[in-house]
């Protein structure tokens, strides 16, 4: 049996950080990954550049059954940490919007990094590594590979959530944790398009590739100003995904189309001119016709609305409504909602509470982050503050 001081489940963001912190103070470390390539969902992230942190980093940003306990993780190691590490390795990097960090290269840039910190710290991975069972071995773990018995002082689970599958994501932290009589709360998909109700997809299916900026808004009241884009499926763009981690089936969204008073603000400069006309200047005409089409708006010279109509179409451009079907699920999903309950973990260490070195780290946890960079600088966080202790 091959005895590690350390191993790690997962060659992804959160797993390899881990890795390269504890090998730095010396431990034998070890990760362990059932797929073929290191950091796969790096290298997808980003449309292939990797929005590897953000600047405006804070806890508000992250949805948790407990908002106080990322506090600690993301103080300790910020994306001040990490813009420092990334800039002592060289890459190259901008700032796309709103505090967006992204590679001027490619994402591999970030996997080259973490490959490069564990290579010094002396850390070995293995990819391809099925993992048959793990149980208690005295104070510490065995670990059983399809080739291997492996014993381990400290186990660390990096193996991330269910979005993606087709690049192998699995529920085997999930299954481990619960193994280990830790609770895990209910997944869904996050930072996801939504599909549309059958009568919606009829009359915003033609509207596919129309973007334009909005307010999007959940109904906890929840808002995110971003842009929003109708799909041959639904609605997707970043309004879309940022208010989805918000979103219960059944719920509407509402968007903000255009600001409140307007349309006052028109009729009083504008009194002729027919709605149609003037909302064909402030909004993509397409999605203007649509709105005629399906009976939400009627179109006629702005001096002939009673002030009753005028209320109304202001209310319908300042909030329309639109209860989606679904959502896309995992297979689009950026990222999974729920997980490895935090109040089975400590903040500080990312430990589990009962079970002695067992660590969770990264978005196997109930922990999920706003689109932008914010999931990515919680793997950093959580694996470093593991890193220290493990």
């Amino acid at each position: 049996m091959q005895a590690w001081d350390v191993i790690v489940i997962g060659a992804g963001a959160a797993g390899l950080m881990c890795a390269a912190e504890a090998g730095k103070r010396g431990r034998r470390v070890l990760v362990l990954d059932h797929g073929k390539r290191i950091g796969r969902k790096i290298l997808m992230s980003g449309g292939g550049r990797c929005n590897f942190t953000n600047y405006h980093v804070e806890p508000g940003a992250y949805l948790c059954s407990n908002p106080h306990f990322v506090k600690s993780a993301l103080a300790r190691y910020t994306q001040w940490d990490f813009i420092a590490l990334v800039d002592k390795h060289g890459i190259p990097y901008h700032e796309k919007t709103l505090g967006q960090l992204f590679c001027d290269d490619s994402a591999q840039d970030i996997v080259d990094l973490l490959v490069a910190e564990c290579e010094t710290a002396g850390v070995t991975i293995r990819l391809r590594a099925e993992i048959l069972d793990v149980d208690r071995l005295g104070d510490g773990f065995r670990v059983a590979t399809a080739g291997d018995e492996l014993s381990c002082q400290s186990l660390v689970v990096a193996t991330g959530g269910l979005s993606m599958p087709k690049i192998g994501a699995t529920p085997f932290g999930y299954r481990l944790a619960e193994q280990f009589g830790l609770k895990v709360l209910p997944t869904r998909a996050g930072l996801v398009p939504f599909t549309l109700q059958p009568e919606d997809k009829q009359t915003l299916e033609p509207l596919s590739g129309v973007s334009l900026p909005v307010v999007a808004e959940s109904e906890d009241g929840t808002r995110f100003a971003e842009s929003l884009l109708f799909t041959h499926r639904g609605v997707s763009g970043p309004a879309v995904l940022q208010v989805s981690s918000y979103w219960q089936a059944g719920e509407r969204v509402c968007f903000e189309l255009l600001p409140a008073g307007s349309l006052t603000q028109a009729v009083a400069e504008s009194p002729n001119q027919e709605l149609k006309t003037w909302l064909s200047r402030q909004l993509p005409k397409r999605l203007v016709e649509a709105l005629l089409a399906r009976g939400e708006l009627t179109s006629k010279p702005l001096k002939q609305y009673t002030a009753k109509e005028l209320a109304a179409a202001e209310r319908l451009l300042a909030a329309w409504p639109l209860q989606p079907g679904g959502t896309e699920g995992y297979r689009t999903a950026e990222v999974t909602l729920g997980g490895v309950d935090t109040d089975e973990l400590s903040s500080k260490t990312m430990a589990a509470k009962k079970v002695p070195n067992l660590y969770f780290i990264g978005e196997v946890m109930d922990v999920t982050g706003w689109l932008g960079g914010y999931n990515f600088q919680w793997a950093w966080s959580s694996g470093w503050v593991a890193g220290q202790v493990v």
